[in-house]
């Protein structure tokens, strides 16, 4: 299913499906295309810049997958920048950008969720929430209580996306779990970050 949708491109941060985030936005183009969803049914397409010091990114300069996020809350702030927040929804493609003078709008193809189940899955679910944890403890500026919202996700998409939107790594290793649309690898790579970031911390 495709769907023409008002683009926020984002310079330093990844959004995945089902994760609520504040953020902050100054570039016109991009207060003009979240005006523009507010004046709609409040959708946006939310996509990472490869370059993040690009301030006027065009198609060469976006990922190629994004999500499609509801704007929930929006704030002037007195220096003309505002402050949204916004929840990711659905995973998709960007097909087209065009580019009007006021703000870019995109065609995106809507990416179904994938499921997954089974004894392997679950097995693989407990030791990514463990590794959280382990995670969690020594990175303090996660909130205690993170691990416990975490363990208690029963869906491995869910699961892999929440783990990916709560740890501290590199928008391309972000935007590589964004792209993977098997739970079990999401999964299994979430893991595998957070065995080199605890090597870090420690």
């Amino acid at each position: 299913m495709t769907e023409n949708l008002p683009v926020l491109p984002l310079r330093d941060i990844v959004v995945f499906p089902h994760m609520i985030v504040p953020l902050f936005v100054g570039r016109e183009k991009s207060v003009a295309a979240l005006e523009s969803a507010m004046a709609a049914d409040k959708s946006i397409f939310l996509v990472a810049q490869l370059d993040p010091a690009e301030d006027d990114p065009d198609r060469d300069a976006l990922y190629d997958v994004g999500v499609v996020a509801t704007v929930l809350q929006l704030l002037k702030l007195p220096d003309g920048t505002v402050r949204v927040l916004v929840e990711g929804k659905q995973r998709a493609r960007l097909a087209d950008l065009n580019g009007d003078d006021a703000h870019l709008t995109a065609s995106v193809d809507l990416i179904d969720d994938v499921t997954a189940d089974g004894a392997e899955i679950s097995a693989l679910m407990r030791s990514v929430v463990d590794q959280f944890e382990n995670y969690a403890r020594l990175n303090k500026k996660l909130p205690a209580e993170t691990s416990v919202q975490l363990g208690q996700i029963d869906d491995a998409s869910k699961l892999a996306d929440a783990v990916a939107a709560n740890i501290s790594i590199k928008v391309a290793d972000k935007q590589a779990l964004l792209i993977e649309l098997d739970p079990a690898k999401r999964l299994e790579m979430a893991f595998a970050l957070m065995e080199g970031e605890l090597g870090v911390l420690q």
